[in-house]
């Protein structure tokens, strides 16, 4: 038999993780049988398990003492460990409940100021009280969003459905929204029907996000042979809406935002000369994350902030 004593140390990789099991019902049951039957384990199984079990600890651990078994000084010594071990293992492979209230996380979300200012005091509000240890961290996007999301540097990113979604995404629909052109309220055309040459009378206002130049509105001019001059980009939604609230410029952009400001800036809201100007706000992640409990809760979290705060906005 080898002795604990002429070994070094065990090697994990060649150890039965199985016996433990085992090892735990013998120990406390102190009976081959009973152990066997605690663990689903035929007696002859058992057996041999016990065997096993004393070649690889270097000791008896189970000895017969007038009717029945007894524990060994060093079984005595394993048993308190071993119940430890293995309410541990257990806990490391079984869903644990979860429960928001005992959070204490990050979670970095890439906004534009209109989610941040329609949807983030009142996220922050239901927090306060339901995951008060939980911090948010509104960051930009960037062009390197994709890969900000797969390192797991941005755990969630507010987008478009017009928006193509990278490969292993993952979005849901929080709210439908359309365009609206606005302008203040005594704007030359603010009581007007827009036609699409009159994005070549008046200069407007562009937010671009992503820095890069590109606007599917400016795709469907150029359709049309329009060609609109931006005289200020900005990549705040609220910075627009102030700059045209005191110019002649105007902007096409969100109506739940725009609508939201609308009587704070005296502007004007008219319907832009397109077939189809809805689009819809998702949320997206990155599959790596998608069965994080926190996240998975924040997710409902934002979507019933979202359908809350613009359903009177719609």
């Amino acid at each position: 038999m080898l002795w604990m004593n002429d070994v070094a140390e065990i090697n994990l990789a060649g150890l039965d993780l199985n016996l433990l099991p085992a090892l735990d019902a013998l120990l406390r049951r102190r009976h081959v049988t009973h152990a066997a039957q605690e663990v689903g384990l035929s007696q002859p199984a058992m057996s041999r398990a016990l065997s096993r079990l004393r070649d690889v600890l270097g000791d008896e651990l189970l000895v017969r003492s007038g009717r029945g078994l007894v524990l060994t000084p060093r079984a005595e010594a394993l048993l308190p460990g071993l119940t430890m071990t293995l309410g541990g293992v257990k806990q490391l492979f079984q869903p644990q409940d979860f429960d928001p209230t005992k959070e204490r996380r990050t979670v970095r979300i890439a906004a534009s100021d209109t989610q941040t200012i329609l949807l983030a005091p009142a996220i922050m509000a239901r927090l306060s009280h339901e995951a008060p240890g939980l911090d948010l961290r509104m960051v930009s996007y960037g062009e390197d969003i994709v890969g900000r999301m797969e390192d797991g540097s941005v755990d969630l990113a507010f987008a478009t459905d017009t928006v193509p979604l990278p490969p292993g995404a993952r979005s849901e629909v929080l709210f439908e929204d359309r365009l609206a052109i606005v302008t203040r309220r005594t704007h030359p055309a603010a009581q007007m029907p827009w036609t699409v040459e009159d994005y070549a009378r008046f200069d407007h206002v562009g937010v671009e996000l992503l820095g890069d130049g590109v606007s599917e509105l400016d795709a469907l001019l150029a359709a049309s042979g329009v060609t609109r001059r931006m005289a200020l980009t900005t990549p705040h939604f609220m910075a627009a809406l102030s700059a045209v609230a005191s110019t002649d410029l105007a902007t096409t952009l969100s109506r739940v935002f725009a609508r939201r400001f609308a009587s704070l800036f005296d502007l004007a809201l008219s319907e832009p000369p397109f077939a189809d100007t809805g689009f819809k706000i998702t949320l997206v992640w990155s599959h790596v994350r998608d069965t994080d409990p926190l996240l998975i809760w924040l997710r409902g979290v934002i979507g019933d902030v979202a359908r809350e705060q613009t359903a009177e906005l719609d």
